[in-house]
């Protein structure tokens, strides 16, 4: 099924993001996964929205900083900060749409918000796109969201050089399609050298995962000889831990959409004094101004670090 979805090739040219051209789509009669024909219907709106959506909202991104700006007296901006994209299947349910249509306008949320990500002088922005554990939803759902990721990780190439955006994916790679490892790698190389804005996306991400690799490197290094037992700090573990790649590896605020408290198995080291922040409002729906809400929200945090103050 997978390489079989696959088969659809992203004819795009990325000179400049008006220059995209359609996809040219060959898939075999016989494919009789549900989100195929609605993957057909969609392409060329998901396209065509993703692209002009950039070039009507300057006023509003305009005012909100300003806005911003008022408020900035009243704490330090963080970061980095962290994203659980969640509500994408409710939201498309409450509207009465498709899971595959939920999808699209997670993944076109994530473009329209890129450059509002990193206002104020955010630094570094992780989305937590797609568990370890989400393998085990229905495949046909899976199987649209590697395509899903392939076309966000072929369309920020265009959008990161005209930002300054470095981009870089987390996770592990092994059970992910070839044509979207290849996407993960051109983008990567295209934009390593840009600092001051780090895009973060984990894909194939569990926090558990990550601690255990991390502790299996450092016993290999001592085992090795490379280090001592007693050098092992937390310095030294963090330098193992997939965010290692961030200037600024341990998020200030964590935002999950959707309403649900907990953070799933994302960032489990690394938010250890990190802020929480539930909206309620779905992924789908959080825009500049729910955006604007968390970072006001975190302002007003008084952060103790385990002191007394």
């Amino acid at each position: 099924m997978v390489s079989t979805l696959y088969s659809l090739y992203f004819s795009c040219s990325y000179s400049h993001p008006l220059s995209l051209r359609s996809r040219r789509l060959s898939v075999p009669l016989s494919m009789k996964s549900p989100c195929v024909p609605l993957y057909f219907k969609n392409t060329h709106r998901f396209i065509k929205s993703a692209i002009s959506d950039q070039y009507h909202e300057k006023d509003e991104r305009n005012e909100i900083s300003g806005t911003l700006g008022e408020k900035e007296n009243q704490g330090t901006m963080p970061k980095h900060v962290a994203i659980i994209l969640d509500g994408n299947r409710r939201w498309a349910k409450k509207n009465g749409l498709k899971i595959a249509e939920g999808q699209e306008a997670g993944c076109r949320r994530a473009l329209d918000m890129t450059e509002d990500f990193f206002i104020e002088g955010i630094n570094t922005v992780s989305l937590f796109a797609f568990s370890t554990e989400n393998w085990r939803r229905p495949q046909d759902e899976v199987d649209y969201w590697m395509v899903i990721f392939e076309f966000f990780a072929k369309m920020m190439i265009p959008q990161a050089h005209r930002q300054k955006i470095k981009v870089t994916v987390i996770g592990k790679r092994e059970n992910i399609p070839a044509s979207l490892r290849d996407a993960i790698l051109e983008v990567e190389e295209a934009t390593k050298s840009y600092e001051g804005k780090h895009l973060i996306m984990a894909l194939d991400y569990s926090g558990r995962l990550d601690i255990l690799q991390a502790c299996k490197s450092l016993a290999e290094k001592a085992k090795n000889g490379l280090i001592q037992l007693e050098d092992i700090d937390e310095k030294l573990m963090e330098n193992e831990l997939m965010t290692k790649c961030s200037e600024f590896p341990i998020p200030d605020l964590l935002i999950r959409t959707g309403g649900e408290q907990r953070i799933s198995n994302f960032f489990l080291w690394q938010s250890a004094y990190t802020e929480l922040y539930f909206p309620t409002v779905l992924w789908p729906e959080f825009g500049k101004t729910e955006y604007l809400e968390a970072l006001t929200w975190y302002q007003q945090r008084e952060r103790r670090f385990g002191l007394r103050v």
